[in-house]
């Protein structure tokens, strides 16, 4: 039997009792608060570090200063072929789970403007660029035959767990950047994101008696989300000799609208149905420093090192978004990033490579978890639902002058600790979170905690025009 509640970190039950859940938590922070990042195959075999050295459209990504160093036009377009595999372990046993999914990953291009005046001011160009990214992600946990549920006319061992999650984020920047004399650069961009998420969040159970499944749904899910979003940047690239360049740049927080549609069971007044609502997000403001090396035309490497300033939150309008508000005000970190990446050219020939790493978003939690044994203690975990991430990348291109062709492939893993199943029914529609099947309610004082392994190979190749 599961009878105890959780604890986080001092944050009461309650507001996990506030029709909050994991998903919520973990996609506040996994889709809303981060960026697409997917730009050209050069951009993604140098992990993403060009915030120093610029030239392209992918500098709306990180620094639109970077507009302001191209002396030529130029347009790409790139695939994107992302893999996906999670492994889950819980109780002795591994679920594995992978996808693959093909989309166009990156648009961009530069207009440059060449400037006749006797000032220093040489080029103002402008840029564009789109970025797109999918959020498909399925994590499937094991039951255990030891972890059993008393029904009312039978009882159950837990057979398994599952998020499901579909989805894609995209990213369109426009911008302006200007040269002056070749060694100062500045530039500004305005960003527009959407969003669009299924989220899932199911349990299983097999029956004592016969062997049979039954499934459950959590209290307002699945849910389905379509967001909007506006951020702003600007940032300066200046030249300290012919070798090295510094930058820096501040991104907005990022304001999100999102809607909301969602399943809802056993209401007193209108049983089971959709309901709807609609929640305003600001997410962290973001600055970046950089520094570049350009030893001559045939090596250059880039450092970035972006770091949020503030954390996720949500415009108050119930209780909700106030639980919300607390947990990540005693729980959440300021994220940072470092990306390094280079350059090598040989005549016509490319060769590139990079690594990013990626901070933990959260403290460590304590839970009070039930077992594979059935046995319950209360354990504390420093990768609770997300954790660092690294990403090791390389590519390489060819330089038909006029043209180019350029490919790339990276590969990004993270593990960590995955909660779920816990639900009470209250009998109160706002604080209900049990799991609902069409003829049973299971409710559960307890998490269980599996680990996953997320690895991910992407794959990318472009064509560019310049002109």
């Amino acid at each position: 039997m599961l009878k105890k509640s959780l604890v986080l970190m001092g944050v009461a039950a309650a507001f996990y009792a506030q029709a909050q859940d994991v998903s919520i938590l973990r996609n506040t922070v996994d889709v809303y608060s981060s960026t697409p990042m997917v730009g050209s195959s050069k951009f993604n075999a140098m992990a993403g570090a060009n915030g120093a050295l610029g030239g392209d459209a992918n500098s709306l990504l990180t620094n639109p200063a970077g507009l302001g160093v191209a002396i030529s036009g130029e347009v790409s377009g790139t695939l994107s072929i992302a893999g996906n595999k999670n492994k889950s372990t819980w109780a002795g046993s591994t679920i594995d789970y992978s996808k693959t999914n093909t989309d166009l990953g990156n648009i961009g291009g530069v207009i440059a403007f060449p400037l006749r005046s006797e000032s220093g001011w040489k080029f103002i160009n402008i840029g564009i660029n789109y970025s797109n990214q999918s959020l498909d992600n399925y994590v499937e946990s094991p039951g255990s035959s030891d972890v059993i549920k008393d029904f009312t006319d039978r009882s159950a061992s837990l057979a398994g767990h599952a998020y499901n999650r579909y989805g894609n984020l995209s990213k369109t920047s426009f911008g302006v950047g200007a040269n002056y004399n070749h060694n100062l650069y500045i530039g500004a961009g305005l960003n527009f994101f959407n969003a669009s998420i299924d989220q899932y969040d199911s349990a299983a159970f097999q029956s004592l008696d016969n062997g049979s499944i039954e499934y459950f749904n959590r209290q307002n899910t699945p849910y389905f989300e379509r967001s909007s979003g506006f951020s702003a940047s600007v940032g300066v690239i200046g030249k300290l000799s012919p070798n090295f360049r510094i930058g820096g740049a501040i991104e907005t927080p990022t304001f999100w609208r999102i809607q909301k549609d969602y399943n809802f069971y056993n209401d007193p007044d209108n049983g089971d149905g959709v309901g709807y609502e609609d929640r305003d997000l600001t997410t962290p403001l973001k600055a970046t420093i950089s520094a570049a090396f350009v030893a001559s035309k045939n090596f250059s490497l880039n450092v970035d090192y972006t770091l949020g300033l503030t954390r996720p939150k949500y415009k108050v309008v119930t209780g909700a978004e106030s639980e919300l508000n607390s947990f990540f005000k005693d729980n959440y970190k300021n994220v940072s990033e470092v990306r390094i990446g280079a350059e090598y050219r040989v005549k016509q020939f490319r060769l590139r490579g990079g690594y990013s790493y990626i901070s933990n978003p959260f403290d460590a939690l304590t839970v009070s978890q039930v077992n594979p044994d059935a046995s319950t203690s209360d354990r504390s975990y420093s990768d609770m639902m997300l954790n660092n991430r690294n990403l090791a990348s390389f590519g390489l291109g060819y330089d038909f002058k006029s043209f180019y062709i350029d490919a790339s492939y990276q590969y990004v893993t993270s593990k960590y600790s995955n909660p779920f199943l816990r639900g009470i029914e209250t009998g109160n529609p706002s604080t209900d979170t049990a799991y609902y099947s069409d003829t049973t309610i299971m409710s559960s004082d307890y998490f269980a905690v599996s680990e996953v392994k997320n690895n991910r190979n992407n794959f990318f190749i472009t064509f560019g025009w310049k002109f």
